[in-house]
């Protein structure tokens, strides 16, 4: 299965689920975040460049990088971001957790970002 189609696959589930209400399916256009799921109209997951991506606590992202699941996302800046995660396809990780995880940790924040 494509990643694309596993992205479509997450976004029918996460609609779908009991938190749907405050999931927002990706926007239509081409822009940054088009094809990103959103709660309060944040960010929490991604699909970049045939990857999943997610937002998480800092320190998740560290154990989830130290434990060989993937990378710290690079917007391709040079600067990898320190809360946002970029699953590697090979990872025995499930997309659905992982999602569900960073939406939970998103919903969670105050608009300025901060818990």
């Amino acid at each position: 299965m494509s990643p694309e189609d596993r992205f479509e696959d997450l976004i029918d589930e996460l609609l779908g689920g009991e938190d749907a209400e405050d999931v927002e399916p990706p926007r239509p256009g081409s822009g940054f975040g088009s094809s990103a799921l959103r709660v309060d109209n944040r960010i929490f997951a991604m699909l970049v460049r045939g990857h999943l991506v997610v937002k998480l606590p800092k320190p998740r992202v560290d154990a989830l990088v130290a434990e060989g699941h993937g990378v710290r996302f690079d917007a391709n800046k040079g600067t990898p971001m320190k809360e946002w995660f970029t699953l590697d396809e090979g990872s025995s990780l499930g997309w659905p957790a992982l999602a569900r995880e960073a939406c939970a940790f998103v919903g969670k924040q105050d608009k300025r970002g901060k818990r």
